[in-house]
Order: structure tokens, then sequence, then C-alpha cells
């Protein structure tokens, strides 16, 4: 539909739509493209997105990039009356991933209240997602829920509204289940026509370089009149996307598994959703975790077990994948005695 609007507006425009997930491509699909512009939904498609693209820069023998394998990226994203543009030259500028620590965790709400004392529509849906998918697994054991499938979207609101009759709350519709399920927030056109006009002004100047480009962040919000600030995002030497070098972690050898894994999600510079580990212990590759149904049983005694006890020493190599990047992640392990957990 949009793609059929734009070429009617625009009839020498060409636009070709795909009904797909951008994690179905691979690699040679975005190095065709000379610039990308995203206004994706999520975060982590964001970082997918920002990863892929800075997985295909090549770099000399002094680690310098390649002007010719970077594919510039324009990030736009709005939030109700505020939003954002970014623009990315991948070994040249910071990326997202630079600034992932700057992005507020998502709103949940507290579990006890969700169970015994619910208030909102919210609450309702929220016990139903949270407590009584798991319990009741409507569609089979193990299915995940689909915030885009109508079946599950219908499940959902039929047992929300259940709920929310027991305590005499109103307001559960198909729309609220949806935005709750998949954390939408409410779109305001005039706010997206500001970013959109904003990425594809940046765009036009990358492709023709008619002036020079965003350097390279801007906020923009109306909320109260007009306000816009534009600032350089800084490359982090360390960054997991843009580069090359590994990261290196501090544990105590005594620290156990599901530790590390739950670091790996909380730390907001990592902010990972279902991290997978593995790592090569005397030159075999082993497997100490991987979040798959069909493998969890197996190697959940590993997540109660130690890092010593798992054989990983001074200086390890772990290899980490999670759906927030398209690329396995290296981290070096720096093990000692001391009682908190740091990052270098």
């Amino acid at each position: 539909v949009a793609a059929d609007f734009i070429m009617r507006r625009v009839p020498t425009c060409k636009v070709i739509p795909h009904h797909k997930r951008i994690q179905d491509f691979d690699a040679s699909f975005y190095q065709q493209f000379n610039a990308v512009v995203c206004g994706l939904d999520s975060l982590t498609a964001r970082r997918w997105i920002n990863s892929m693209l800075a997985s295909l820069v090549q770099y000399d023998a002094n680690n310098q990039p390649d002007p010719n394998s970077v594919i510039p990226l324009v990030d736009g994203g709005t939030e109700g009356f505020k939003g954002h543009v970014l623009v990315v030259l991948y070994g040249l500028t910071g990326c997202l991933e630079c600034t992932l620590d700057l992005y507020p965790p998502p709103v949940n709400f507290p579990l006890c209240t969700i169970a015994h004392t619910p208030r909102l529509p919210e609450h309702c849906i929220e016990y139903v997602r949270i407590l009584l998918w798991s319990k009741e697994n409507p569609f089979g054991d193990s299915v995940m829920i689909d915030g885009d499938s109508p079946e599950h979207i219908q499940w959902i609101y039929e047992k929300s509204c259940e709920r929310a009759k027991q305590f005499g709350i109103s307001g559960v519709t198909l729309r609220l289940v949806q935005g709750v399920v998949k954390r939408i927030i409410p779109a305001v056109a005039s706010t997206n026509a500001v970013i959109a006009a904003a990425c594809a002004t940046e765009i036009f100047k990358l492709i023709t370089f008619c002036y020079n480009y965003l350097n390279n962040y801007m906020n923009f919000s109306d909320i109260d009149g007009v306000y816009t600030y534009g600032f350089s995002v800084e490359r982090k030497p360390d960054c997991l996307a843009c580069n090359n070098v590994p990261r290196t972690l501090t544990f105590q050898d005594t620290c156990r598994l599901k530790e590390v894994i739950e670091y790996l999600k909380t730390n907001p510079e990592f902010q990972m959703q279902s991290p997978s580990i593995t790592t090569i212990i005397e030159d075999q590759h082993r497997t100490l975790y991987i979040d798959l149904p069909e493998l969890v049983d197996t190697l959940k005694p590993n997540l109660s077990k130690s890092l010593k006890d798992l054989g990983l020493i001074q200086g390890q190599l772990i290899y980490v994948s999670d759906v927030t990047t398209p690329r396995t992640l290296s981290f070096k392990l720096q093990l000692d005695t001391k009682d908190s957990i740091t990052l270098n």
C-alpha cells in the first residue's frame, strides 16, 4: 500500500516492497544499497540492522575503514511528540550501539500489582501475557506470543476482558492489547512528518553530496513549542557493533553462568534478550548455553555451575549470540576475586 502510494505520488520513483522480517535477508541483500534509511518499531530491530551494516565494513592493515565498503545509515524514530534522527558512517562516526546506554529500559508493571491488585486495563493484559499464557499454553507448549498474530491477540483480549470484569476495570480493547503486547507507542502524524522529512533530507545529502550531512544526532520535540537540538555522538572505542576489539568482562571465577547471562541482559550497554554462549576449550568447540526449547533441558545444568567448574580460565574468549545482533560477539574473560562484576 505504501509503495503504491509513493509511486502514484512520484511517478519517476520506483519502490520494491518486501513482506519479510529484516532478519530474513542476508548480508548480500544489504550490500546492494548505497545507503539505508530506517524507521523500525523496536530497539531490537534497530540494533540488528545497525550491527549488520557495521559488519559489512572492511578495514585495512591500519584498522582504517574502506570508504567504498561503508553503507551510511539514517535512523529515524518517534515517540509521541518527540523524535530523533541519527546519521551513521561506520568507522567515522558513532553508531546506534554507541548510544545504547541512553535508551531507558521498557516500562514494566510490578508483578504483585498485576497478580493481586490490578487497577488499570494494562494490568489485566500483562497478567494474561506474563502469567496466564505460560500456564494455559493456548496454542501448544513452548509457543511464544506473536504480537502480529490475530489469533494470539484475540485470545489475550478475551482473557483480559474476563480479568478486567472480575475487578471492575473497563477500557480493554483489541488495540490496547496489541499496544501492550508489542510495546506500541501512539504515533503523532505531525511528529512523523517532521522526522520523515529530516531523514529524507539526510539521505538526499548523502547520495548527492550537495551539502554536509548531519553530524550526527538530532533531537526533536514539539511538546511545548518546537525544539530541536543537534550534537555529535562519539564513537565508543569498545563498541560491540562498530569496533573489532573483543570486550573484556571481569567476574569472580566462582560466579555462575546464569549470573553472566543476567548481566548481559540487564547491563545498559548490552541489553540482550536471550544470549547464547559458546567457547573453545582445548581446541574443542563447546556450547555452554543456548536458549532453545529443544536444548534447554540438556544445557540447563550449566547455569548453576561456576565459571571455574565450566573450565573457563583467565583470558578465555567466549562467543555470544543474541537476537539483537546478526553476528556473534567476542568477549575476553578477566577472572579475579573481586566481590563485584565490572566492565573494562
